[in-house]
C-alpha cells in the first residue's frame, strides 16, 4: 500500500525562525581521513527558500558534506556558518534522513513518538504533532502499523516525517528515493515538495538528473570532492548546459571521477 493522500493542512516553519538560520556559508572547507582526501577547497553560500539539490556521481562526497553541514563530522579546514553560528550549535533546529534510516521495531506512531519525547516536547503538544506528521507522510492509516512491514516508499515517507516532527528550519535528505520503484519515488519526492511549500529548507543530494529537475531551485554539483558549480536550477538544466565541463560530461551520462 503505498498511496499517499497529502492534507495541505500542516503548519509550516515560522518564517522569522526560518530565515535566522540563513544564510548558509561554508568557506574553503576540506576534510582528510589519513592521507586520503575526502573534500576540499569547498566554497559556497546558500539563502532564501526551496530545494538545494547536491549532484554528483557515487563517491563524489555528498553525503560526506551533508554530514559536515549538519556537524556530524568537524572539516579539517575551513568554516561552517549557519548565520554565524557553528554548525553543532544549530543542529536541534535541523533534521537529518540518511539514505538507510534506522526505524524502531514498533509502529508509525511510536515512531514519531520516540522523537518527541527525547525532543522534551510535552505530552498535550505530542498528539497534535504526530496527527500533523502523519498528514503531512500521507500515513494516516497506517499509524498503527509495524514500521518493518511499510512498504520502501512508505518507511522513507515515515523517516522524513519523523525528522520534520521536531519542528526543523532546514531538512538534509541523503539520497531520499535511492532502491525506490518509480511510484515511490514519486511519492517521496511530493512529500519534499509539501515541506519546501510549506517554508521548510531542504538540501537534498541526489545523482537522479530527473529528480533534479523537478525539485530543485538550485544545483551544487560536486565532483571529486570539489564543487564545480553552483546555479540555479534553471540555468544548470538550460538547453545550453552547465558552464563546467564536469557538469557538462555529467549530464551526458559520461563517467566521471
Amino acid at each position: 500500500m503505498d498511496n499517499p493522500r497529502y492534507s495541505p493542512g500542516f503548519i509550516g516553519v515560522d518564517a522569522a525562525r526560518r530565515s535566522s538560520l540563513l544564510p548558509l556559508r561554508v568557506a574553503q572547507i576540506g576534510l582528510r581521513i589519513g592521507s586520503r582526501s575526502i573534500l576540499e577547497h569547498i566554497d559556497f553560500d546558500l539563502d532564501g527558500p526551496g530545494v538545494t539539490t547536491v549532484l554528483g556521481p557515487n563517491g563524489a562526497g555528498k553525503t560526506v558534506l551533508l554530514r559536515i553541514l549538519h556537524g556530524l563530522l568537524t572539516p579539517t579546514t575551513g568554516r561552517v556558518s549557519w548565520n554565524g553560528n557553528a554548525p553543532d550549535a544549530v543542529r536541534h533546529r535541523q533534521g537529518m534522513v540518511f539514505q538507510h534510516p534506522v526505524m524502531l521495531q514498533r509502529s508509525v506512531r511510536a515512531n514519531l513518538a520516540f522523537v518527541l519525547r527525547a525532543r522534551g516536547v510535552a505530552r498535550r503538544e505530542r498528539g497534535r504533532r504526530m496527527a500533523q506528521a502523519l498528514s503531512l507522510g500521507g500515513l494516516e492509516r497506517l499509524a498503527t502499523m509495524p514500521a518493518p512491514r511499510l512498504s520502501g516508499g512508505e518507511r522513507q515517507r515515515l523517516a522524513i516525517a519523523r525528522a520534520w516532527v521536531a519542528q526543523p528550519d532546514v531538512m538534509f535528505l541523503d539520497e531520499p528515493t535511492a532502491n525506490l520503484d518509480p511510484h515511490g519515488a514519486r511519492s517521496v519526492e511530493t512529500l519534499i515538495q509539501h515541506l519546501s511549500d510549506a517554508g521548510c529548507r531542504l538540501i537534498v543530494t541526489t545523482h537522479d538528473l530527473g529528480q533534479a529537475r523537478r525539485l530543485a531551485r538550485d544545483v551544487l554539483f560536486l565532483a571529486g570532492g570539489r564543487i564545480h558549480e553552483q546555479a540555479a536550477a534553471e540555468t544548470f538544466f538550460a538547453a545550453s548546459g552547465p558552464a563546467t565541463p564536469a557538469a557538462a560530461a555529467f549530464l551526458r551520462g559520461e563517467l566521471i571521477d
